[in-house]
């Protein structure tokens, strides 16, 4: 009786993912990694087109600048995981600009009884936008265009164009001063980010908005109360678009009535280049910052190679159409390889 060896049969070897479509994986399942190293890439060559960049004097003025701007992103990116959108927040940071300055310049109230009270405002404008959305059943892209005319509105019959000036001394470190050779504003920056990510990442609040951003109905069904989620993100984003407003009246000296015009196109830009899915539920608002940080040293750029300032509008839509496109193309292609 002969004994045959048999030979186990070779384990069929599962098919080899493309290596572009790894790393594309890996970017939108990691989007801070990518923002980083184009973060860090973009900060080199900028190095190294402009002596004037790597200076202390230009590195307080991005932080400065960056400190307005990401205090509005903050609020967006939250926003955006939670599946909506506020073009009001500029507005609602222009009109609580100059309510502060109104306050402690015409009523005479105290500076900082005046910043309380618009911040309250700021928040309450924001809880407006989301009472009106869930209540009524609206789009937040729709009804917030409205209510920006709204705001926006306001902020000229109060002031008739006119900048409000002779705003006390008081509140000027808010927006000029320095603490170890960073500007105020951008310490500011820090640590309400710092609360806004332990609130995302670490707390059942930050999990109920992503929930709710990834599928409302499934999160109605599990018992999260959506609409309540929905407007306390809607003030929160109020909250910090007042904020960031009365640091710029702080920084200026003066209540200018167009204050936060510009604060509408680059936090969405920097919320999707810091990795900010445009459909909800992906993201977080640290790398939504540091997509403005990359938004801040093109347009710093701009500004040390002597090209028009108007430019940086032109960058900045040019930034979001980018964004979104590569964004949606990386989730498509992932999409049709899985199914």
């Amino acid at each position: 009786m002969s004994l045959e060896t048999t030979l186990p049969g070779a384990t069929p070897t599962p098919p080899k993912v493309s290596s572009i479509r790894a790393l594309i994986a890996r970017m939108v399942a990691n989007p801070l990694g990518g923002v980083i190293g184009a973060m860090i890439l973009i900060f080199g060559i900028s190095c190294l087109l402009s002596p004037h960049f790597l200076t202390s004097f230009n590195m307080i003025i991005i932080a400065r600048a960056l400190a307005f701007i990401g205090l509005v992103t903050i609020g967006q990116a939250v926003l955006m995981i939670l599946g909506e959108l506020d073009l009001s927040v500029g507005a609602i940071g222009g009109l609580a600009g100059v309510v502060g300055g109104m306050l402690m310049v015409q009523v005479g109230l105290n500076p900082w009884l005046s910043l309380a009270l618009c911040l309250l405002m700021g928040a309450g404008c924001g809880l407006l936008n989301g009472l009106l959305i869930t209540q009524l059943r609206l789009h937040s892209l729709v009804l917030t265009i409205g209510m920006a005319g709204v705001y926006g509105g306001a902020n000229l019959v109060a002031t008739r164009g006119v900048a409000i000036t002779g705003v006390p001394h008081e509140i000027s470190f808010l927006g000029r001063g320095l603490v170890l050779g960073v500007p105020v504003p951008f310490l500011v920056l820090l640590v309400c980010l710092t609360v806004v990510a332990f609130v995302m990442m670490r707390t059942p609040v930050g999990r109920y908005i992503y929930a709710i951003g990834s599928n409302p109905q499934a999160a109605r069904m599990l018992g999260i109360r959506v609409n309540a989620i929905r407007m306390g993100a809607f003030a929160l984003a109020g909250f910090l678009s007042a904020l960031a407003g009365i640091l710029m009246v702080a920084r200026l000296g003066t209540a200018q009535p167009s204050i936060g015009d510009t604060w509408v196109l680059s936090p969405i830009a920097a919320a999707v280049i810091g990795g900010v899915a445009t459909t909800g539920g992906l993201g977080s608002p640290v790398g939504a910052v540091l997509g403005a940080v990359i938004i801040g040293i093109i347009e710093d750029i701009i500004v040390l190679f002597g090209i028009s300032p108007y430019w940086q509008s032109v960058v900045s839509g040019g930034i979001v159409v980018l964004a979104i496109s590569l964004d949606s193309l990386a989730r498509h292609y992932l999409n049709r390889d899985a199914s």
